[in-house]
């Protein structure tokens, strides 16, 4: 099985990118959702959390968010260490994902592909860019948070021009129906290699 890899920083809306590539037949492994959800469910993974950050990483509710993200983003460590708690699991996950599926190739996005040196997990890697003024007014709409929060997160990710040189495609995201017809070109290109 093909398995690309869609990435991107915060506020490019690979998400986004992502979905138009599931509404024409492509499945689509959202890695960032799967880790929490089994942040939330796994026992092992909250206990492991508890230990690492303290009673106050979940609430009543489920896993605290904003608490873990207040303390991931200034300490490079604790981030490291969070995701070798969560990564393997998040990898099982996708394998069992992975044997259910039936398309020519298959989508999974991801934040930190290139930050967490995994480039070779995948057979292409798609890049969604966007200007910063646009990604921080997108992220700032979406999760209501600070321009400062939002520079916080974007300065813990690799540079667009990092990404876009380790990367197969580039999708630049600034209007969607260019995106969307970028994408369009990129899944023709794809399927074309796999029929090689």
């Amino acid at each position: 099985m093909i398995i690309v890899g869609l990435t991107g920083g915060i506020g490019s809306g690979k998400t986004t990118i992502g979905k138009y590539f599931n509404s024409i037949g492509i499945p689509i492994y959202i890695a960032d959702d799967e880790a929490k959800a089994l942040m939330n469910r796994s026992k092992v993974i909250k206990r492991k959390l508890i230990t690492l950050f303290g009673e106050d990483a979940y609430t009543d509710k489920g896993l605290n968010r904003d608490y873990l993200a207040s303390k991931i983003f200034i300490d490079k460590t604790l981030l490291s260490k969070m995701n070798a708690i969560v990564h393997p699991k998040v990898a099982l996950h996708f394998k069992r994902w992975l044997k259910k599926q039936k398309a020519p190739y298959v989508i999974k996005e991801a934040a930190i592909i290139f930050e967490n040196k995994l480039e070779d997990q995948y057979h292409f890697i798609i890049t969604v860019i966007a200007d910063k003024s646009n990604r921080i007014k997108r992220v700032i709409e979406r999760d209501n948070v600070t321009e400062d929060r939002v520079l916080a997160i974007m300065n813990n990710q690799l540079s667009d021009e990092e990404k876009e040189k380790q990367s197969d495609f580039v999708i630049i995201n600034n209007k969607l129906e260019q995106a969307y017809k970028q994408a369009y070109t990129i899944h023709n290109k794809i399927l074309q290699n796999i029929r090689q």
